[in-house]
């Protein structure tokens, strides 16, 4: 550790007046910056459309006001929320020379991207014990996935998400900081943000360890445990056709949490993953700003109502226009 630096930041620890932080990003890439700024905000511009859009449609076909579909809405609406906390910045850092963010703006968008992110892994857990008792145990799935039941998981997700990033975000404000920080980054992420600190992070760094392994172990647990089930029961079904429907109405959730958990557990177990930043970079570009662009895709492109509902939509719209 600079010693100079140390001294400096003993006598101004965390005055959020005199602490900023740089957002590295994607500066060093100077000839693709405007490249990826088209790229990131086609992206943005779908997920916002795609998630916004599938929260209109659900509301508006009776069909889909399944649990299933409750659970998606919510997912879709976590999703929308969680890009628009991160992607704007990173849009404006690629355009613009001044990449600095205040010490409440990236504390903020540590806390919110904190959130988001908890509450997406127990909500598609939460979505695979839905398919569960939807597969292993049909007619008691109304009684048992009731819009009570629903709506306490929802509940869930979201209070402990705002736990475990209150517990995060006060860990993270015991460091101190000092005067202008790079972070080699687009977003505010815990390593990155420990990486400029200029105290002692092991604490803060095991409570998060601790937490993230308990929040990904448990909802892994769930999820692993349901399809278990579910493949013995649809593997005991007579008829052909009755497994390949059983296996449609899981697959879209089962590729979305592939995705979801497959980049995280690669981010944070695969060894030497994180001795790279432009690996962390681009992995955390993956969850953040990818996957909530794919969510609403993998689900409306393999569901024949969704799809019915749009085309009725543009069948509307288009009928209005010509009035």
């Amino acid at each position: 550790m600079n010693h100079s630096r140390a001294t400096l930041c003993r006598n101004q620890e965390n005055h959020s007046g005199g602490v900023t932080f740089v957002l590295l990003g994607f500066s060093e890439y100077l000839k693709t910056q405007l490249s990826l700024f088209l790229v990131f905000l086609f992206i943005y511009t779908v997920t916002v459309l795609g998630n916004l859009g599938m929260i209109v449609i659900i509301k508006m076909n009776p069909k889909l006001h399944t649990p299933m579909y409750f659970f998606l809405s919510h997912l879709s609406f976590v999703d929308f929320c969680y890009s628009t906390v991160v992607t704007p910045k990173l849009l404006e850092n690629l355009v613009v020379e001044d990449r600095t963010i205040s010490f409440t703006g990236c504390i903020m968008q540590f806390f919110l991207a904190c959130i988001f992110v908890v509450t997406e892994t127990f909500m598609l857990a939460a979505m695979a014990y839905d398919r569960f008792v939807a597969v292993c145990n049909p007619l008691l799935y109304t009684v048992v996935m009731s819009q009570k039941i629903c709506s306490l998981f929802v509940g869930a997700s979201y209070s402990w998400s705002i736990v475990c990033s209150l517990i995060f975000t006060c860990f993270l404000l015991t460091l101190s900081f000092c005067g202008t920080n790079f972070i080699n980054n687009f977003v505010c992420e815990h390593a990155a943000l420990v990486a400029v600190s200029c105290s002692d992070p092991y604490i803060s760094q095991k409570i998060i360890l601790v937490s993230a392994t308990f929040n990904e172990l448990s909802s892994l647990i769930i999820v692993l445990t349901s399809y278990v089930f579910i493949f013995i029961t649809v593997m005991k079904m007579p008829s052909t056709g009755g497994r390949r429907k059983a296996f449609s109405t899981c697959a879209s959730h089962l590729t979305a949490i592939t995705i979801f958990h497959g980049t995280i557990l690669f981010l944070y177990c695969v060894p030497n993953s994180k001795s790279s930043w432009l690996m962390v970079k681009v992995a955390s570009i993956f969850y953040t700003v990818v996957i909530p662009m794919l969510n609403p895709l993998i689900y409306s492109l393999r569901n024949k109502d969704v799809k019915e509902t749009v085309k009725k939509l543009i069948a509307a719209r288009l009928f209005f226009d010509k009035m």
